[in-house]
């Protein structure tokens, strides 16, 4: 049996990829390059750089161009690159935007201005002026636990009307919300929450941007491909196998970003440093990341 999703228009499985910095803190291109590589290889359709997993809210905007270059260099063809352009300024996300679009991205990523908390009309102008000012796809991210401001599901419906803004990374946990829009409109549901990739894969959604998938792309890249082939009782499977190293990674009181480094500098994999203001996980953190870890592969 085959079963079919609506278009995904940046692949699958996407990996919202940390940004790797040298042990001074610099940005490394080479170690972005290699593990941009790893994860093709293992299963990413797609690689979301400079999202706040890539520590945005830190890089500059020249080095945001400059990860995109190096990684459009490592990964030719063979996956999508959406950069993460948004900021709480309109005019700022333009920039990015257009610096992005220059650089060699395929798509942009853009979060609800934050802080500010615009009213609904105020967060459609945003989104409108972002999706007009490139020629690039546009996937809005609804995450209102850290925006505190949610794209509301009327407002996606409108805006789902501007023939560039075409995805979203659901981070909302508003099922019934979620399943308003896909009933409404053609736009492509990537789950940001990686506890909910097959839920929301279940119901139409095409695919996720996954934090946990910086270690464990393979292991992601298998719900889709099971559920796909027709067997739903193993992809609920292979997502419950998943939930221990997400929990840890994602729900132990510190960010995705941090936790995700700790583990790939274990693995001896390309990750380096945090910026301040987040500071890197201890040693108990770590060890237990690499325990999870291990059973994870070795199920």
């Amino acid at each position: 049996m085959t079963l079919t999703h609506r278009p995904a228009p940046f692949g699958r499985a996407l990996c919202a990829m940390v940004t790797p910095f040298t042990a001074s803190g610099a940005l490394d291109l080479d170690g972005a390059q290699r593990l941009a590589d790893r994860l093709v290889a293992q299963g990413c359709d797609g690689l979301v750089l400079s999202g706040t997993t890539g520590e945005s809210p830190t890089t500059t905007d020249a080095e945001k161009a400059e990860l995109i270059r190096a990684v459009r260099a490592a990964v030719g063809d063979r996956a999508t690159i959406v950069a993460g352009v948004g900021t709480a300024d309109t005019r700022h996300t333009v920039e990015l935007a257009l610096a992005a679009e220059k650089a060699g991205a395929d798509g942009l990523l853009a979060v609800t201005p934050y802080y500010s908390r615009p009213p609904q009309d105020a967060v459609e102008a945003h989104f409108r002026e972002l999706a007009d000012a490139s020629g690039l796809p546009v996937a809005l991210y609804d995450i209102p636990g850290r925006t505190g401001t949610r794209i509301e599901p009327e407002t996606m419906i409108r805006l789902a009307g501007h023939p560039r803004i075409v995805a979203v990374k659901d981070c909302a946990y508003d099922l019934l919300g979620t399943q308003k829009v896909l009933a409404e409109t053609g736009l492509a549901y990537y789950t940001g929450c990686d506890e909910y990739v097959l839920a929301l894969y279940a119901i139409g959604g095409s695919g996720y941007i996954g934090t946990v998938a910086n270690v464990a792309p393979r292991q992601f890249r298998s719900v889709l491909d099971a559920f796909d082939a027709g067997d739903t009782g193993e992809a609920a499977r292979l997502q419950r196998r998943t939930i221990p190293l997400t929990e840890l990674m994602m729900s132990s009181g510190l960010p995705g970003t941090v936790t995700a480094k700790a583990l790939l500098g274990r693995l001896g994999l390309p990750g380096g440093p945090v910026r301040a203001p987040l500071r890197p996980a201890g040693r108990e953190m770590a060890d237990g990341l690499l325990a999870a870890y291990e059973r994870l592969v070795a199920a």
